[in-house]
């Protein structure tokens, strides 16, 4: 796990700012995927692409001026898909300040040059902490699986012939 684990840090500038001087969250998102990648391609020993973002909550925000750093490591690997942790870190260089802003989970897909999925090295755990990551993210891509599923059931499953009746106290207006 240790080989493949990756920071970059990135120095936050007035063009990445919102109308209220904040970073935006699509900077960061950018950011962690790129470093998503890097930490994924260097396990991998190929490119990698991102299928999906997990738990993405913004705890605190990021200002201008902020160092920013993303640090990432391999927490679980399947047969060609592999989940990346990502802990986010602002620094205020001038106040001395550090703040955790958020933290993610990157599934990203190994690719072959012939761009078909292709098999990933099985993960190293060298401590309690590594095995720990990696029995969460089981643990969590059995929750999404389960979700998926439920998700999929109820939009088969919307009656809109009812829709005054499941409507009634929800902030809309049918017309």
């Amino acid at each position: 796990m240790r080989y493949s684990q990756t920071t970059i840090t990135e120095l936050m500038i007035p063009a990445y700012a919102n109308f209220g001087g904040k970073i935006h969250g699509g900077i960061l998102l950018s950011l962690m995927d790129k470093v998503a990648y890097a930490c994924s391609s260097k396990h991998a020993g190929t490119y990698c692409v991102t299928v999906s973002v997990d738990k993405v909550e913004f705890l605190q925000p990021v200002e201008v001026g902020d160092l920013v750093s993303m640090l990432s490591s391999v927490n679980y690997v399947g047969n060609t898909s592999l989940v990346v942790g990502i802990r986010v870190i602002s620094e205020n260089v001038k106040k001395g300040i550090i703040k955790h802003t958020n933290s993610s989970f990157f599934t990203m897909v190994a690719k072959g040059d012939d761009d078909k999925p292709t098999k990933v090295p099985k993960l190293i755990l060298e401590n309690k902490e590594e095995v720990k990551r990696f029995i969460e993210a089981m643990k969590m891509k059995e929750i999404k699986n389960a979700v998926r599923e439920q998700m999929d059931d109820a939009i088969s499953r919307i009656e809109v012939e009812r829709a005054y009746e499941i409507l009634k106290n929800e902030r809309c207006v049918l017309v």
